[in-house]
């Protein structure tokens, strides 16, 4: 593309702001803009690359998220779990280490250079307790649920760390972000009752 054509480049920034300022080539490409026009713009500033094959228009405002955004266009049979979903909820003071996100068991973990990420495999029937759907920007997140999440953070507690799960624990039920009642229904499809229980009694 040569600078002489500003129109060629007005229809294209106009289609990145028609889908919320960030697409997947694949989705540019589909909307009529040409290979080169793309590259063109991003090797030139006029868009930014947020991961491989994920491109954000520079003059729109990122996302809240944009890491998780990232994720949830390049993986949407995943699920954003863990301290990545705590912080969705605003349940945590920890600062997650790249964005954790929950898979089937059957599905090998992708290979994505940026943002990174940390994945957790889990059986069908956990994999479809408590998914909420949030849209940010654009993009339609799947996040699991409050409950969930406390329950998952138990589950995992060798990972993320039995702290981070008290603290999502008592900071949920402070939120009302859930009831005891739902997050022991999570609980049990977690397998992890008799973990849980006595932390919760003691906070009730």
């Amino acid at each position: 593309m040569k600078r002489s054509e500003p129109d060629t480049l007005s229809r294209a920034e106009a289609v990145f702001r028609e889908h919320g300022g960030t697409m997947r080539t694949r989705d540019v490409l589909a909307a009529g803009v040409h290979p080169r026009t793309l590259y063109w713009m991003r090797d030139n500033g006029v868009v930014e690359q947020l991961s491989r094959g994920l491109f954000h228009l520079a003059s729109h405002e990122l996302p809240q998220s944009p890491d998780i955004v990232a994720v949830a266009r390049r993986v949407p049979s995943g699920v954003i779990a863990l301290v990545s979903a705590l912080d969705l909820h605003g349940l945590t003071t920890q600062i997650p280490g790249g964005v954790w996100v929950a898979l089937p068991r059957d599905v090998k973990s992708p290979r994505i250079a940026y943002p990174p990420m940390r994945v957790v495999h889990l059986s069908p029937k956990s994999l479809q307790a408590g998914v909420q759907e949030r849209v940010i920007g654009s993009t339609t997140v799947r996040v699991f649920s409050a409950g969930k999440t406390v329950a998952d953070c138990f589950k995992f507690r060798s990972l993320v760390g039995l702290d981070v799960a008290v603290e999502a624990l008592r900071e949920a039920l402070r939120a009302r972000a859930t009831t005891p009642a739902e997050l022991m229904e999570y609980a049990r499809v977690d397998r992890v009752s008799a973990v849980i229980r006595p932390y919760l009694e003691a906070m009730q």
